[in-house]
């Protein structure tokens, strides 16, 4: 197994650094790799605490920096080395200088500014937290998107996921013995969404749920029967409903975000408060 030294360095929070690096290491397979993460790399003096554990650890060194200063430091010390290094958002960076006709701004951290789309963004995020798991059903008009499905259907997850890009998510559990608000049937701001998931794999994760709570595991809410008909339960209120499905089963959060907000930007295309058509398959 390949074992690789590999240090990200940032001169702000190195968020999108790290994010560039998982994309490109889920590629490879039996590869061990040790991080070794720099945020906030802005003078010369904290660049020389660095060099020393680069030196000490050798490996691939990828970087976001701004400041020509900062940043001609670090090539030059990796050439004596002898340190593999490559600025990750240079060829993106051209590309648009190319096709804008302008400059970079060359600013650390402007992503994070806290301009207005900032604020909206933590604005999503508290309106997301406040209508968590059916909760504030009166305020639902006011969500972006709403996502419905059984217990343990990763609504929370990918509803804070959704939250982080800037939509105002609410979600519901659908309960047999219990019928969701009236308003439910009602939104027309909102896109409602249905989660749905295999039923064998759903005993799975509410059996591990129940293990890892120290609760008994020989309930209803893991019967096999009992699930598949909770499953098709909320399959027939999708299908009622026109509301589009995402089968969760083998989807990470961030590929059912991805297509949920897909088929946000397509109803928005369309008509941003038109109920979707009747009778929409399942994605």
């Amino acid at each position: 197994m390949a074992l690789l030294h590999l240090h990200l360095l940032s001169d702000s929070t190195g968020e999108t650094l790290e994010m560039i690096a998982k994309a490109a290491l889920a590629q490879f397979d039996d590869a061990e790799v040790i991080r070794h993460f720099w945020p906030m790399v802005r003078s010369r003096q904290h660049l020389d605490r660095i060099m020393e554990e680069l030196a000490s650890n050798p490996g691939l060194v990828l970087f976001t920096l701004v400041n020509d200063e900062t940043r001609r430091l670090l090539e030059e010390r990796c050439r004596t080395l002898g340190l593999p290094h490559v600025a990750a958002l240079d060829a993106v960076t051209a590309a648009l200088e190319d096709r804008l006709g302008q400059q970079a701004k060359g600013r650390p951290g402007r992503q994070h500014a806290l301009d207005d789309a900032y604020f909206a963004r933590v604005d999503a995020i508290q309106f997301t937290i406040a209508h968590d798991d059916g909760i504030g059903w009166e305020d639902w008009e006011e969500a972006d998107i709403l996502l419905a499905g059984v217990s343990r259907s990763s609504k929370t997850p990918t509803s804070i996921y959704l939250a982080n890009r800037g939509y105002k998510v609410a979600n519901i559990p659908l309960v047999m013995e219990s019928p969701p608000p009236p308003s439910l049937f009602e939104l027309r701001h909102p896109l409602v969404v249905g989660l749905t998931t295999a039923p064998a794999r759903l005993v799975q994760i509410r059996r591990n749920r129940l293990l890892s709570l120290n609760q008994e595991t020989q309930t209803a809410y893991v019967d096999e029967e009992k699930v598949e008909t909770e499953v098709a339960f909320a399959r027939r209120m999708f299908a009622d409903n026109g509301w589009p499905v995402i089968d969760v089963t083998r989807r990470s959060i961030e590929e059912s975000a991805a297509a949920i907000i897909r088929l946000y930007n397509q109803r928005k295309e369309r008509g941003r408060d038109r109920p979707p058509q009747v009778g929409i398959k399942p994605i």
